[in-house]
């Protein structure tokens, strides 16, 4: 090829993986061949990973973020108006950012670019926002720039994409594990639609594997497979809501089995455990095993037997648990099993609670351990779960009885007149903080604390009070 001086050639090799040729003229720019703009593919398709093959064409091929692609949802009806402005993406690992993007372009047919802010750099950026506008200008196809991992780009990177962005062309897709408010600079953010993605469910992951089984151009379809159901549900789970995971552990263990001899490639729950090395634990949410394992964690923290705990915990978080219900289970048996003879018990569960929701896992397996131990090893009373317990009991049987008028509302107009709160005693304004008064027309007992712990002094307190009565 012969181009004049002015012009100035660039190859550079695509991520997708494709080569992009790049021409840029600076007076007549609009008379070279734009074809050379278009992408073309160097790579065999059957090369790829499996899970580069099987990213969604359309939006009807996509799978999971109901939440955000659902039908009338806000960006799906962007994504068919082709009316998408610059996206910043962000949710775990394998949850769909990548196909996303990919699919967003197939959609709309516009030019897809991607690179990796880990590798990239603002020349790199120059040249692609270069690109999209001759492109623009020549051929008025829009571009669509991938950045994966862009938490990693720096201001001034961040910089350089603003004005163009603004203006729209190119189209970012911005895509990162962080939440991108505490890393991306405001002025890009204004500039950016953001969605969060979540990871993927069992019957999601479980989706993507089945259609991978079934398509014969880009998946695996052209082999004779006979997976196993169990095998199937256990990469479902096992993946934790990472599609890519669970797509990469199905290719490795398919491609790496011998054929038996009626000529099958038998995918089975041995070869699924091996292909994604974890081991295969007997725990379905759905049936016996999972209910008798969170029975047994939760009767292991009643009993004060930290290390059967944590055993229990451990198997559940091992076979793919949501770390949240653990966490629940656990603020649970803090206000049920400890309550009051160690107030701390229930701070310290719900603080693993947030935690966990906050980092996920791996890290959340640390405190949600913490608060299992602490609430283990911590003295016992069930007292609180009994008063409770003892109140729904009246109320359910017993006439509901009517507030006593002293302790009625009385802030508003008028209440004065009706009597409202007329005889109502405000205890601050007494010796040791009490006095004596009536709370219910008819006296309640429900509350009986022991003499466990904290849960001593509280009782010591009442019967005081009591005597002064």
């Amino acid at each position: 090829m012969e181009l004049g001086e002015r012009h100035k050639l660039y190859v550079r090799k695509n991520p997708a993986p494709c080569y992009e040729v790049i021409l840029y003229n600076r007076k007549v720019r609009d008379k070279i061949v734009m074809d050379l703009f278009e992408e073309k593919l160097v790579t065999d398709n059957k090369n790829l990973p499996l899970a580069v093959r099987m990213r969604p064409r359309s939006l009807d091929e996509f799978v999971g973020q109901e939440h955000i692609l659902g039908k009338g949802k806000l960006l799906r009806r962007a994504i068919e108006a082709d009316r998408v402005s610059s996206l910043i993406l962000y949710g775990p690992p394998g949850s769909g950012k990548t196909s996303l993007a990919w699919c967003i372009a197939n959609v709309t047919k516009s030019h897809y670019v991607a690179i990796n802010a880990t590798t990239s750099n603002v020349e790199e950026l120059r040249k692609v926002i270069a690109a999209a506008k001759a492109r623009q200008a020549n051929t008025a196809r829009k571009t669509i720039v991938f950045i994966d991992e862009i938490h990693r780009f720096n201001k001034a990177q961040q910089d350089v994409l603003m004005p163009d962005v603004e203006e729209g062309n190119p189209v970012l897709i911005g895509a990162t594990v962080h939440n991108p408010c505490f890393y991306l600079a405001s002025p890009l953010l204004s500039r950016s639609m953001l969605f969060e993605l979540k990871p993927l469910s069992r019957d999601e992951s479980l989706k993507i594997l089945t259609s991978a089984l079934k398509e014969k151009t880009r998946g695996l379809g052209a082999l004779n497979i006979r997976a196993d159901k169990q095998a199937l549900l256990f990469l479902a789970k096992a993946c934790e809501g990472d599609a890519r995971r669970a797509l990469s552990a199905l290719e490795v263990g398919v491609l790496t089995t011998s054929k038996s001899k009626n000529a099958f490639i038998n995918f089975n729950l041995e070869v699924a455990s091996e292909s994604i090395q974890r081991k295969v634990v007997l725990y379905d949410k759905d049936e016996d095993a999972h209910y008798d394992t969170a029975s047994a964690f939760i009767k292991s923290l009643r009993g004060s037997d930290p290390d059967a705990a944590l055993y229990w915990m451990v198997k559940m978080l091992y076979a793919g648990e949501d770390p949240r219900f653990i966490a629940r289970r656990i603020c649970i048996a803090a206000a049920e099993d400890v309550g009051n003879a160690d107030p701390l018990a229930l701070v310290l569960a719900n603080a693993a609670l947030q935690i966990a929701e906050f980092v996920g896992m791996p890290e959340a397996r640390i405190p949600l351990a913490q608060a299992t131990i602490y609430i283990a090893c911590a003295e016992k009373s069930n007292a609180a779960y009994l008063a409770v317990e003892k109140a729904y009991e009246n109320i359910e049987n017993q006439k509901v009885q009517e507030v006593p008028e002293h302790l009625k509302d009385a802030s508003y107009p008028g209440a004065e007149r009706l009597g409202r709160g007329k005889q109502y005693k405000y205890p601050h304004s007494y010796k040791g903080h009490y006095t004596k008064q009536d709370y219910t027309t008819k006296k309640v007992k429900f509350y009986e604390p022991t003499s466990i712990g904290y849960e001593a002094k509280i009782k010591q307190r009442l019967e005081r009070l009591h005597k002064e009565k």
